[in-house]
């Protein structure tokens, strides 16, 4: 179809370039001729179109660093030429005879001869400088940290594994330094934020300005820079640690809220002497920071292998295996020990303690379970498995009441809340027989925070018991502040108050003041008739201990039951 011949109104491929400011070529693979429509002068900065008339000649103005070139698309690709052609896209940076650069796109679709082998290119080109510095732009944050300009962890942590790789291929030793500027917080609250990260600024320069040309510096994280000292001994990461302790020490950095006086604090291990892997590197030399900052802040510390911390780490990790793996395999259980009335010795509810049943089939206490699973961060999970199982207890036991443990962490976890008013809107018989124990060093640890659980509670429809009464020091101004509706008396004042009169005195005013504030009180620990005689005298509401039943994975009142059935 002639131009004359064309629809009206639909514009030809010419006006389509002249509009957009594109190119269009053929190349001929098998003479090199390349021909162009479109406005290659003002693309190019050519003043002669034969400059640029062969595919030899173009390329010479593209710089092989600059990008994937056209040949090298074409010739490279993964496959071949069915019939229909093989798309390709490259960009590249085009030098003008002006002296400028411009980003170029080139899409286009390259076609085989007989023998399979590129013979004919057909493509586009345009300008994309603006899109190119945009990429630049967002490459750069990917990779850089935007206050300092140097690596972020992550792209530091990379190069910190090929270094790696490069000692252990070579047999060479490499230094890593852990820089922290001290007492950050200060600098925030005296001086405001802006002022504290001018500072950490400043103090990246000075560190980069005392570094050799191969090593490398990243910003760790916020108030630290790792440092990377390639084909470094023990012996010169002491000298490097030293030259960098100065350099920021030694004068005062210059704010917008006057001199401020900086120091930092540096842990530093050698590779692969004391570190193997990256994480092995970043952990330990977190260790020789600690151990830095415990001797003085503004020192430096070599790590040092340490064989009970080490240790305990691994019984850690092992301890969290454990834990996951009886939470995942459903191995947590319930022991039942029952909370009696003084008078009558009748059950008045069950105290519900989580066992976890091993895969031999041995079972884990509590007081083995639960300081690790604190320790590695796992005791909100277990609390809210072991609070599914006495809910699940509650609703199959319409005449049971049972209460719960509850550490400090779940107390302030939104999701042990949404779990527990979910089981109870579930269950709603169960909020009524259900009593949550919190213990007293959670309780006076934030008085109003313990409130406001208490009173979260009690709008559940459960009450509320204040376990170990007496080993903290919780006042009983406290006390009534927080609501409470029982009091658990600690075991330890309990078990010798018949031979103790320091006990039996301190205990029997527990008793009273707690009834004069209308609580009710459980004596824990109650071992023997005669420690049971005079908690009744004193008017002790309900008793726990070896004396009364102890903790069984039995359900006793299935065969309460069975019996009055």
């Amino acid at each position: 179809m002639t131009q004359s011949e064309q629809p009206a109104g639909v514009p030809d491929a010419a006006e389509v370039l002249r509009s957009t400011g594109d190119v269009a070529y053929e190349w001929r693979l098998d003479t090199d001729a390349l021909r162009w429509s479109g406005d290659v002068a003002s693309l190019f900065g050519v003043t002669a179109a034969g400059d640029i008339a062969s595919g030899r000649g173009f390329a010479q103005k593209v710089g092989a660093q600059d990008g994937q070139s056209r040949h090298d698309a074409i010739n490279q690709a993964s496959h071949g030429d069915t019939g229909g052609g093989v798309p390709y896209q490259v960009q590249y940076a085009f030098r003008r005879a002006d002296g400028e650069t411009t980003w170029l796109e080139d899409t286009g679709r390259w076609f085989a001869g007989s023998d399979g082998k590129p013979v004919r290119a057909l493509g586009a080109v345009r300008a994309i400088n603006e899109r190119h510095e945009r990429e630049q732009a967002l490459l750069r944050l990917a990779k850089f940290d935007a206050l300092t300009g140097e690596m972020n962890r992550v792209h530091f942590t990379e190069v910190l594994g090929a270094q790696l790789d490069e000692a252990l291929r070579f047999r060479n030793s490499l230094g890593f330094l852990l820089v922290a500027v001290d007492h950050l917080a200060n600098l925030n609250e005296s001086y405001g934020f802006d002022v504290a990260e001018d500072v950490i600024a400043q103090v990246a320069k000075r560190i980069r300005a005392r570094l050799r040309g191969k090593d490398f510096l990243g910003r760790f994280s916020g108030n630290k820079f790792g440092i990377i000292l390639t084909a470094c001994t023990a012996e010169e990461l002491a000298v490097a640690a030293d030259r960098l302790l100065a350099g920021v020490r030694d004068e005062t950095i210059a704010t917008a809220a006057g001199p401020v006086a900086v120091t930092v604090t540096i842990g530093g291990l050698t590779a692969p002497r004391h570190a193997r892997t990256v994480p092995e590197i970043l952990s330990r030399v977190q260790d020789a920071l600690h151990a830095a900052r415990r001797k003085r802040h503004g020192s430096f510390a070599p790590y040092r292998p340490n064989i009970e911390r080490d240790a305990f780490r691994r019984d850690s990790v092992h301890a969290t295996d454990e834990i996951v793996a009886a939470l995942n395999e459903r191995r947590i259980e319930l022991a039942y020990e029952p909370v009696v009335e003084t008078k009558s010795r009748k059950v008045a509810f069950y105290e519900c303690l989580m066992r976890v049943r091993r895969p031999d089939g041995r079972i884990a206490h509590a007081n083995e379970i639960i300081p690790v699973a604190e320790r590695v961060g796992l005791m909100r999970m277990l609390d809210y498995r072991v609070l599914e199982l006495v809910v699940t207890e509650l609703a199959a036991a319409p005449g049971l009441m049972a209460s719960v443990n509850v550490s400090p962490a779940s107390t302030v976890d939104p999701d042990w809340w949404s779990g527990l008013g979910a089981m109870l809107r579930a269950n709603s018989s169960a909020a009524a027989r259900l009593i949550i124990e919190i213990t007293e060093t959670a309780a006076i640890h934030d008085v109003d925070d313990a409130r406001g659980f208490v009173t979260r509670v009690k709008d559940l429809g459960c009450r509320i018991a204040i376990d170990d009464f007496g080993a903290g020091h919780t006042s009983f101004r406290n006390l009534r502040k927080l609501g409470v509706d029982i009091v658990k008396i600690d075991g330890a004042f309990v078990q010798n108050i018949v031979k103790s009169s320091d006990d039996r005195a301190f205990v029997q005013t527990l008793v009273d003041l707690s009834r004069r504030l209308g609580l009710k009180t459980v004596a824990e620990w109650v071992q023997d008739e005669e420690a049971a005689r005079l908690l009744a005298d004193w008017g002790c509401d309900y008793l726990q201990g070896a004396l009364l039943g102890l903790a069984s994975e039995a359900r006793p009142w299935l065969k309460d039951h069975a019996a009055t059935a």
